[in-house]
């Protein structure tokens, strides 16, 4: 896909698991089970995908999974897996290395959008990306570094300190444009401060949703997650966003949808339902 001076390419970054429950609040599971199936343990399957931009000199890639440096103890709650696919493996077959990516847009820094912006190497924890800039919410930065119990466990330090220390953090201000031709919303229901990235050249325009709609089931208005601080929020957040999507044909691009990587959406007599869809092949 092309808009404006960018091409986009999905990247994905590995999948792993989250309970169905938690993933759908107060949806019933006999209505979010229709949608997507649980495991066992009652974990739907999840993406970690990545949107890279390539173009006007830059590699832009928009947030960067789960990462590496979890505890198998870890890997098992979350059911991680990068036998198929890891962030580096996926940027190789676009002939990118690490050191190729000139910025990295982080939506928010909960462990499965940034933690792929660190790795570990011999006990010590550096920036995946050496050469690039890393863009995060001055606002959600300070956020990180007091949560509260609800949400403590979403954070690793280790994830995002390193890139400070490097001199890699550049902080965006609210809303309005992080790079040419991609400006972003702020979301504050999910987590303060999230920055959902738009791009757009006037007649294309794709919405990285992040976890504002997580997957493909949740674009129906409640369909809302129990991880979200403000639910309410989220709520009108969501209603205000996808209208606008709706009136202006907008892509909606699903960072956690297993099979959904992006659709259009419209409107209908039972609400906000998908429109086209493109699939993982």
């Amino acid at each position: 896909m092309k808009i404006g001076s960018y091409e986009l390419h999905s990247i994905e970054t590995g999948s792993f698991a989250l309970d169905g429950g938690a993933m759908f609040g107060v949806v019933p599971k006999t209505l979010w089970e229709k949608s997507i199936a649980p495991d066992e343990k009652n974990r739907i399957p999840m993406a970690a995908r990545a949107l890279l931009l390539v173009g006007d000199g830059r590699r832009i890639l928009i947030d960067v999974g789960n990462g590496s440096k979890f505890t198998d103890k870890l890997k098992a709650i979350y059911k991680m897996d990068n036998s198929r696919n890891d962030l580096l493996t996926s940027l190789k077959k676009h002939n990118l290395t690490a050191a190729d990516i000139t910025d990295v847009v982080l939506t928010h820094l909960h462990f499965d959008h940034a933690g792929g912006s660190t790795f570990n190497e011999n006990g010590t924890v550096k920036p995946t990306f050496p050469n690039a800039k890393y863009y995060v919410q001055r606002e959600h930065w300070e956020a990180a570094h007091k949560p509260t119990e609800r949400d403590r466990a979403s954070f690793f330090p280790e994830d995002f300190m390193p890139l400070a220390e490097h001199g890699l953090l550049n902080f965006t201000e609210g809303e309005g444009e992080i790079l040419p031709g991609i400006t972003c919303r702020i979301c504050n229901g999910h987590t303060s401060a999230l920055q959902a990235p738009i791009i757009s050249d006037g007649t294309t325009t794709l919405l990285y949703c992040a976890d504002l709609v997580p997957t493909a089931a949740h674009v129906p208005l409640p369909w809302i997650m129990a991880y979200d601080l403000r639910p309410l929020v989220t709520l009108e957040e969501k209603r205000r966003i996808l209208q606008k999507a709706i009136d202006e044909n907008w892509i909606l691009f699903f960072e956690h949808d297993a099979t959904v990587e992006a659709a259009t959406i419209s409107m209908s007599d039972k609400g906000i339902v998908l429109r086209e869809k493109i699939v993982v092949n």
